[in-house]
């Protein structure tokens, strides 16, 4: 079966249970601009073509382009839709966007499982580190997380490592207090590694579960970054082993293919697991996704589809794509 089949059989079907008809809502609502965007110009695209030619294939390429998948990533997409119809004998416009929702798919997983799932230490204390540059909602996106763990019975604490910024620093504690959530901070300018020493003999004396540790934002080159991010990462595996257990670069997805050269510059500098793509909703571009997995190859943990703290939710292929394509598949 076809993922396009499968995705319209699995999100249309009668008995969704509630949390399967949220996920679904969240994405198909979170992804309304990107969509909207997108399936106006394929179906305006797909009308004018009662047959598969080369001139269709330019125009997808540039529409998907628009929707800032990336140049290379679009290449890559459109040269195996080529092949597939080809191999396949496809020659009708409408079966080949049956095809197109596939070869989507098989850009992101590669062949291989991706695991959205955060990596959490079994035998004892989980410690995640938040990189990112300042304005891509980093502070924020820790408070959601730590609202992600709480929900799921996790005892959390927040480390407010982002020591350049006053702002930071209160804009975390305001969280901490809002979700009922301890914070260990110091003043401003004070050495982020040190914040982390005092969080994690906090953590470890309270027995917190989950310790989730926030980084300045605006060092001045990737030498300082890389310095003070493998400073940061002395102080915690000294004290928790094999810590920390996730690296989590937070990108904002209206950045476009700007948040891309983010994420390949924090690529050289940090040893990142798992992207957390923000404000997906507030964007016409969400195409970033594809792009992203295509040309760093790291998995998206989460994605934020709303404000609220649950509106961040674990990143799923298939609620993606159903989200990108919503209308096509409840036709």
């Amino acid at each position: 079966m076809s993922l396009f089949k499968k995705i319209k059989t699995a999100f249309t079907r009668k008995e969704l249970s509630e949390t399967e008809i949220r996920a679904k809502q969240n994405y198909k609502e979170g992804l309304k601009k990107t969509r909207g965007s997108l399936l106006d110009k394929l179906q305006a695209t797909f009308a004018n073509y009662t047959e598969i030619d080369e001139a269709l294939f330019e125009e997808l390429e540039e529409i998907f382009i628009m929707a800032d998948i990336g140049v290379t990533t679009v290449m890559d997409f459109i040269d195996q839709l080529k092949q597939t119809a080809r191999e396949s004998g496809v020659t009708d416009p409408k079966e080949l966007q049956v095809l197109m929702v596939d070869k989507l798919f098989e850009i992101y997983v590669k062949g291989e499982f991706v695991n959205a799932n955060l990596t959490l230490n079994k035998a004892g204390m989980t410690v995640i580190l938040f990189v990112g540059v300042n304005g891509v909602g980093k502070t924020t996106t820790i408070a959601k997380v730590a609202h992600h763990l709480k929900s799921q019975g996790k005892s959390v604490m927040m480390a407010a490592g982002d020591t350049f910024r006053a702002g930071a620093i209160r804009q975390l504690e305001v969280w901490g207090e809002r979700l009922d959530v301890p914070v260990v901070s110091l003043s401003e300018n004070s050495d982020p590694s040190a914040v982390m020493f005092d969080a994690i003999q906090a953590a470890q004396k309270q027995g917190v579960d989950v310790l989730l540790c926030d980084t300045a934002g605006r060092l001045q080159n990737k030498v300082n970054l890389m310095n003070e991010l493998e400073k940061i990462k002395r102080v915690i595996a000294r004290a928790v082993p094999d810590a920390p257990h996730e690296t989590l670069l937070v990108i904002d997805a209206t950045t476009g293919q700007n948040g891309l050269s983010q994420a390949k510059t924090f690529m050289e500098v940090a040893d990142v697991s798992g992207i957390v793509l923000t404000k997906l909703d507030g964007t016409a571009k969400g195409g970033i996704v594809l792009a992203i997995r295509n040309e760093i190859g790291t998995p998206i943990k989460f994605v934020g589809l709303g404000e609220k703290p649950e509106d961040l939710v674990h990143f799923d292929i298939e609620q993606y794509i159903y989200g990108l394509f919503a209308d096509l598949f409840d036709e």
